[in-house]
């Protein structure tokens, strides 16, 4: 039997943001890397400071953060790491709202970050005042915000989600018989909202990097690898997502190359995430999922701009002068820090 419900997507018109180029970063000779590399690794160990890097950020910074005992993972798990770590400096590259929420949990903390202008698509799309103001017509609403989102949004919200648990913390609402406002990513919305059943209006927002693939290019280089798996991520429109093999967060669909026995894999999601896969399966071969770049101009080209400003040399920079720490009041974190540790005890109770 179906959902008995639909998602109804608010109207409202999201603000015009500026979209940066992708970063060209000089490039950097292999001896460059390494004393590079040596010198953030000094640095880390005398401000006995770990570094926090997500999967979308280039993989030398990845593997940067694995050899300094640091965490390369989704959302979810850098605001676990950084809760559980001892450090009293968190460097975390990634986008803002991943800073402020590293922050909001580890008040007490310093956190940095290589550039405070990170931000990210979803976060842009939905100011905290207009969100606020939405979230005021709709009292009876149980507000769910996705953790792409700013800390002022975050506050305003009874539950913060990631693309990883987003599924059953919804279920779970709907079963309970709440009606849900869920913002930013509408296609993430969507997608928990027609396997759960749950009432819900959804904000109109979307991520520039999932919103490019397009489910015609997809089919048609299906039929060029008629035995690779497709991967992507929730936040990509509906008919990318019901052509999918699996469908799941960065940590699933990195699961998925080691635990399905496919040999190529067609992957829908920002391709940073490559890295980690070909280090998890060396022996297997990996395709980009094509993007309104395949004979278009493309705002992405499923390579998140914002996740590019993160570099060694900026790293660097952050630990030898202390800028670009992020700073969020005590008041707005207390009220921040509700719905985030909502999230994380709900986690808590999950079967492994």
């Amino acid at each position: 039997m179906s959902p008995p419900n639909h998602a109804q997507e608010a109207s409202v018109t999201i603000p015009t943001f500026h979209v940066p180029d992708q970063p060209k970063w000089p490039e950097l000779t292999s001896d460059e890397q390494v004393a590079l590399k040596e010198r953030i690794k000094k640095l880390l160990k005398e401000q006995s400071a770990v570094l926090v890097a997500h999967y979308y950020t280039d993989g030398v910074l990845q593997d940067l953060a694995e050899e300094t005992g640091g965490c390369v993972a989704d959302s979810l798990e850098m605001a676990r790491f950084g809760t559980e770590h001892p450090a009293q400096t968190l460097v975390v590259a990634g986008v803002r709202f991943m800073g402020e929420t590293a922050k909001i949990l580890n008040n007490e903390k310093r956190v940095l970050m290589p550039d405070l202008k990170a931000t990210c698509s979803l976060d842009e799309g939905c100011p905290a005042e207009l969100f606020s103001a939405f979230c005021d017509q709709h009292p009876e609403h149980t507000v769910v915000v996705y953790a792409n989102t700013s800390a002022r949004v975050k506050a305003r919200s009874d539950w913060v989600v990631t693309s990883g648990i987003a599924l059953p913390i919804i279920r779970h609402l709907a079963e309970a018989g709440e009606k849900i406002l869920w913002a930013p990513d509408r296609h993430l919305g969507s997608y928990v909202q027609r396997l759960t059943g749950a009432e819900m209006i959804l904000w109109p927002g979307s991520c520039i990097v999932h919103e490019e693939f397009r489910s015609v290019a997809l089919a048609r280089m299906r039929r060029l690898h008629p035995d690779a798996a497709i991967l992507v991520h929730p936040e990509a429109p509906e008919p990318v997502v019901a052509l999918a093999d699996v469908v799941g967060s960065t940590t699933v669909l990195i699961k998925a190359v080691s635990t399905m026995p496919n040999r190529e894999f067609i992957v829908a999601t920002d391709a940073g995430i490559l890295h980690k896969m070909k280090k998890m399966a060396p022996d297997k071969t990996f395709l980009p999922a094509p993007t309104a770049g395949e004979g278009a101009t493309c705002q992405s080209c499923a390579m998140c701009p914002w996740m590019g400003m993160n570099s060694l040399q900026n790293l660097a920079e952050v630990l030898e002068n202390g800028t670009n720490e992020i700073f969020v009041s005590a008041d707005l974190a207390e009220k921040a820090r509700i719905p985030i540790r909502r999230m994380l005890d709900f986690a808590k109770k999950m079967p492994k």
